[in-house]
């Protein structure tokens, strides 16, 4: 420990932080403190002011755009971009990851910092020491190995291992979980822990994942509406009260994490038979194998499964055959047997597939909520090629106020919401389109713990008004919290159903690890 460290336990102080956006307020005098060598969590719903507050930290928002002081390492300093916070040990990793997907794992790393030799590259040099930091964070892949071709948990990776590389002290995540599943996502953060007691690093963290939290944080600190309400240390004697974290977090206790729900099951909606799938460019792997699988009007059922099951695949095979090559199979709707063989007949028949990547494929972020809520639906509010403007806005409003999306109005951006009501705006846009079959991919992900039960009741509501819905989702305990039955997947195989009230997590992990073939009949 150095003298100033002995003088001050404190790597990071941040005082009276207020930060604002014309007329909006996103930080109202915020402060945080933490320790050397500590993990530090931050929550809050979305829109609180979490990710601003580290942006104001790491230069992205640079000093003279706030008030407040920042004091790191005991010094008072005015960071006015990411280089300089970076010199001073301070780095971030954005919850979209900052790589080039085209480029190889070696290449992100030392992405603007390259190794040279008499002015050129020396790729040779700049491959060995990636390799090196690879080690260091467990990426077992060639230095070469495109991005495109990693999964995200080892995407996370990467950016650890550029972390490193340029000494970072503060590494601050901004939901680094959000998108993994237990298996990577426990990985992470073992890996965080590990750095903490080698390297002496400080982490903050920013998750929605409560449990996560309570596992792997030394304190905690809650913000709401752009202010510090609380502060929680955590610790063997003292573990982490998650009713009073959400508490503070969503400014009302929840008395449960799901709605109660007593569904009303019909007849069949949506049955896939003997559906297989290949690979779209290596068309001899099979990504979906002979899976079998069947919704009722009025049921929810869970899809559950580890990073490359085939989750996501099967959905995306079957609504309209947007993934893969040589899918076939048989597909009935209320008992008819159907070809799906494009989104647009898909729609047609009554289905609709809210993307787990609601950025880039589920919303025009640029365009307003209305503009989005209707976008499936243009033939329904059109007479003769033309937007019937009256029926689009009093149908964004209907759903603005029943989904409780929280903005100024419909005009707004969507880029311009939380996640949450981004997500909120998604299921708007499917809902309007009236389809019997629903199928919503992820649709919590990275969002709060308040507008997650919203969500729920969304989705509740769907299914009391006789749509079959389809949940897919890494978190098992939504699954069996939502669902009536839930199916796993195994590399490309269905491998149980059971109803939701007989599932535990371990029986659910069980069904998603087993062996290709042994199925559960």
């Amino acid at each position: 420990m150095t003298e100033d460290q002995e003088h001050n336990d404190y790597i990071l102080e941040m005082r009276n932080i207020t930060k604002t956006f014309g007329p909006v307020t996103a930080l109202d005098n915020v402060s945080l403190k933490v320790k050397y060598g500590q993990i530090h969590a931050i929550c809050g719903e979305n829109g609180a002011g979490k990710s601003t507050l580290m942006n104001v930290l790491s230069g992205v928002y640079p000093y003279g755009t706030y008030s407040g002081d920042i004091i790191y390492k005991g010094q008072e300093c005015h960071f006015k971009s990411i280089r300089d916070s970076e010199a001073q040990g301070i780095g971030i990793i954005h919850q979209e990851l900052a790589l080039v997907p085209y480029l190889s794992i070696s290449e992100n790393i030392f992405l603007g910092n390259e190794i040279t030799s008499n002015g050129r590259i020396n790729w040779a040099e700049q491959r060995k020491r990636a390799a090196q930091v690879m080690r260091e964070v467990g990426l077992n892949e060639d230095p070469d190995t495109l991005i495109v071709n990693l999964g995200v948990g080892q995407q996370q990776l990467v950016e650890i291992a550029k972390a490193l590389r340029k000494n970072v002290q503060l590494l601050i995540l901004d939901e680094p979980t959000a998108a993994l599943n237990d298996e990577d996502s426990y990985h992470l953060l073992h890996l965080i822990d590990d750095l903490r007691k080698t390297k002496g690093m400080t982490a903050i963290i920013i998750s929605h994942k409560l449990n996560e939290i309570a596992a792997s944080a030394d304190e905690v600190t809650v913000i709401r509406d752009g202010a510090t309400i609380s502060k929680y240390d955590i610790s063997e004697d003292h573990p982490l009260n998650q009713d009073l974290l959400i508490r503070d977090m969503v400014g009302r206790p929840l008395s449960s994490r799901y709605p109660d729900h007593t569904p009303k099951i019909g007849e069949e909606a949506l049955r896939i038979e003997n559906w297989t799938v290949y690979h779209p460019v290596d068309t001899s792997r099979k990504i979906v194998d002979n899976a079998n699988l069947d919704v009722h009007v009025g049921e929810i059922v869970g899809l559950a499964g580890l990073i490359g099951a085939g989750r996501t695949e099967l959905a995306m095979s079957v609504f309209g055959h947007q993934y893969g090559s040589k899918a076939h199979g048989t597909i009935y709707l209320k008992g008819k047997e159907v070809r799906l063989n494009s989104v647009s007949s898909a729609i047609a028949h009554g289905l609709a597939y809210a993307t787990e990547d609601r950025k880039t494929y589920g919303l025009n972020v640029i365009q307003t909520i209305r503009e989005n809520t209707s976008a499936a639906s243009l033939r329904k509010i059109s007479h003769h090629g033309v937007i019937d403007k009256a029926v689009e806005k009093s149908a964004a409003e209907k759903y603005r106020r029943e989904f409780n999306t929280k903005s100024t109005g419909i005009e707004v951006p969507v880029g311009n919401l939380s996640g949450g009501n981004q997500q909120k705006v998604v299921l708007a846009k499917w809902v309007f389109s009236n389809p019997d079959v629903l199928i919503l991919d992820e649709p919590t992900r990275g969002i709060d713990v308040g507008a997650k039960y919203d969500i729920y009741e969304i989705i509740d509501r769907m299914a009391d008004e006789g749509k079959a819905v389809i949940v897919i989702s890494s978190e098992l305990p939504e699954l069996i919290g939502i669902c009536d039955r839930i199916y796993t997947m195994s590399q490309g195989q269905i491998t149980a159903c059971i109803p939701a009230k007989e599932a535990s997590q371990e029986k659910l992990m069980g069904y998603m690890t087993m062996e290709k073939g042994a199925l559960v009949k």
